[in-house]
């Protein structure tokens, strides 16, 4: 008779890789992103997305309109912070959500998964306001998570150019590494490819109100979202940074 049982377990064997590489809060920050366009897509008719769109969209133009009529105010009360759920297209969204990857990854496994929706969404808010100084009497109104995901990257910029942090192990005397530190905004100036990573994102944000100039094509980029929620990113971070002692 034959027996069933188990091979033996090389304890040197590595252990199963996870499916995903991403922390699980970002994974569920792109889910929620994805299955909000999917519902505004596929369920949604036309009329339904302009509801949509009226009602968690970011409107600067509601400041104006709530002179007359608080009613139409109300929503500025949502709309700073939802309207990074809201996305143009499948492209737009793509583009977002692997930007959310790449920067969102290194602060939430530096912080956690509150301190970056806090960032994110702050972040959100504040690229809102300097849109709403901009666009205020335009119409415009204001969708996209790349506010949010502009103010990850300023966030993550205070430390992922800083070098690794060496230290030796109490009991065994290992070299371990440890992390980086949060660099100061004069750190950042001097360091060269921090420098340069600011430098460059400000100048091609700030350039996009010239192009149309150069290429005679409107360009449909909410700019002051980028810088606002960049700044707002690198100014909040050292609120979740933990205090040595």
């Amino acid at each position: 008779m034959s027996e069933q049982g188990q091979a033996p377990v090389n304890p040197r064997q590595p252990g199963r890789e996870p499916v995903f590489l991403l922390p699980g809060d970002v994974t569920a920050v792109i889910g929620v992103l994805v299955a909000i366009h999917l519902a505004s897509t596929l369920v949604l008719n036309q009329a339904g997305q302009l509801q949509l769109i009226f009602w968690f969209a970011f409107q600067p133009l509601r400041i104006i309109a709530g002179l007359d009529d608080i009613s139409l105010a109300v929503p500025l009360i949502w709309t700073p912070f939802t309207h990074a759920l809201l996305h143009a297209g499948w492209e737009h969204l793509l583009v977002n959500a692997a930007w959310l990857a790449i920067f969102a990854t290194p602060v939430s496994r530096r912080y956690g998964a509150g301190p970056m929706l806090a960032i994110f969404f702050v972040s959100a808010a504040a690229g809102a306001a300097l849109f709403a100084a901009t666009t205020l009497y335009s119409g415009s109104y204001l969708i996209g998570a790349s506010g949010g995901v502009a103010g990850l990257t300023g966030a993550a910029c205070r430390f992922i150019f800083q070098p690794v942090i060496v230290a030796q192990h109490p009991e065994t005397g290992e070299r371990v590494i440890v992390g980086r530190r949060l660099a100061s905004f004069g750190d950042l100036w001097r360091d060269n490819r921090a420098r340069f990573f600011i430098l460059i994102w400000v100048v091609l944000n700030a350039a996009v109100p010239l192009l149309p100039l150069v290429t005679g094509m409107q360009m449909a980029v909410a700019w002051q979202a980028h810088l606002g929620g960049f700044f707002a990113g690198i100014l909040m971070v050292g609120l979740f940074e933990r205090k040595a002692g």
